[in-house]
């Protein structure tokens, strides 16, 4: 049977690891983690909170809720952060022995803090290039530490282009197979511009796939749209509508002709569901052909749109989204991937047996090998 991956996971980033790793010049610029008197831990840039560290657990969101309102209160942690934080969170070596009680071989690793300050730090590029330089050089140490079974996911970004070749050379030397970037205008441009093509064949050049995954970015609805700025965290209008990005920049990649000038690119989806991808492709090719035949143009692609889709982009799927069923909806076809998000909240510490719950959808690693290996190997280019 085939190793099972995981596709999605997170590595906590430890005090200090955006100063250790961060270029001496810029270590002023770097990401830091502060105590207030109370025992409080913030991820903090300059003046700027970024986020409250907190500690969570697989299944236990309630609890996260119940801290935030202690400390809004004014009341001291009921316990310290580093003091509940488990090894195997933030050391790649204690993560790739857990990962046998979590009923998985090897895992695809996203940062953790690493979520919420790309949108912040975007107001000054160089300060953005050189935390995400940081988390990139320990994705190196990841690769070793690792022994083959975590697979780190880089932070990049496409608003320099000779800083991101140079990213992606150093991270295909060290073995990194996939990197995170927004699916966003990169300064007002879609990202089927001509002026970001280079970056596509980049990705292409050195084996590396870009991945779209929940996170603070560029946004693609108007600031207006967000009426809770006064709570740390997520919102909830980009919860409700998570997936709109990145079907956004996949229709734009698509239609614009990225896919059709790139077709060894490979693009994975991660923690932005799977439930609108039937309906996504649906509207995709109907949406193209009315347009065609409304307007009397013939189409510049060489295939239907949604056939990039399903050519070259994988999508994480959680056990309740009942995958199985998702792939009947998409006429058969296997594009999906198993996912833990260990160890968030919202995530779960037995992925393999919640995919097997009973029930005609139930879906186990013997009978579903792209669900459980061969999407995610794909995107890892190990096929």
């Amino acid at each position: 049977m085939n190793t099972v991956i995981d596709s999605d996971q997170h590595l906590y980033e430890y005090r200090g690891l955006w100063e250790e790793h961060i270029d001496p010049a810029m270590r002023h610029e770097a990401i830091r983690f502060a105590d207030d008197p109370l025992g409080h831990v913030r991820v903090v840039w300059r003046e700027h909170v970024l986020a409250v560290a907190d500690v969570q657990t697989p299944g236990e969101t309630d609890a996260i809720g119940e801290r935030r309102r202690r400390e809004r209160e004014g009341l001291p942690p009921l316990v310290r952060y580093d003091e509940t934080l488990p090894r195997d969170y933030w050391d790649p070596a204690a993560r790739a022995e857990r990962l046998a009680a979590l009923g998985v071989d090897e895992a695809i690793v996203f940062p953790n803090y690493g979520l919420i300050w790309e949108r912040t730090l975007s107001r000054e590029l160089a300060a953005l290039r050189a935390n995400m330089a940081a988390w990139n050089r320990w994705c190196e140490a990841v690769i070793v530490e690792g022994k083959g079974r975590l697979h780190p996911v880089a932070h990049l970004t496409l608003r320099d282009l000779p800083w991101l070749e140079a990213q992606l050379a150093r991270l295909s030397a060290a073995g990194v197979r996939a990197a995170m970037i927004a699916p966003a205008l990169v300064d007002g441009k879609p990202l089927s511009h001509p002026d970001l093509d280079r970056a596509w064949a980049a990705f292409v050049h050195h084996g590396i796939t870009p991945c779209f995954h929940v996170a603070d970015q560029p946004k693609v609805f108007d600031e207006a749209w967000y009426k809770d700025r006064n709570e740390l965290g997520v919102s909830v209008v980009d919860t409700v509508f998570l997936y709109v990005p990145a079907a956004l920049a996949l229709t734009d990649l698509i239609l614009n002709g990225v896919l059709e000038r790139h077709l060894e690119l490979r693009i994975g989806i991660v923690e932005l569901s799977a439930v609108w991808v039937p309906l996504f492709l649906m509207m995709l090719d109907g949406g193209t052909d009315f347009v065609r035949r409304l307007s009397g143009q013939t189409s510049k692609l060489s295939m239907r749109p949604s056939d990039y889709f399903r050519r070259l982009v994988r999508v994480s799927s959680f056990a309740y989204e009942l995958p199985l069923n998702l792939e009947r909806m998409l006429g058969g076809s296997d594009l999906l991937m198993c996912c833990s998000d260990y160890p968030h909240s919202e995530g779960t510490a037995r992925p393999i047996e919640d995919y097997a719950a009973p029930g005609r959808f139930a879906a186990r690693p013997a009978d579903a090998p792209g669900l459980f290996h061969n999407n995610a190997a794909f995107l890892l280019r190990k096929l």
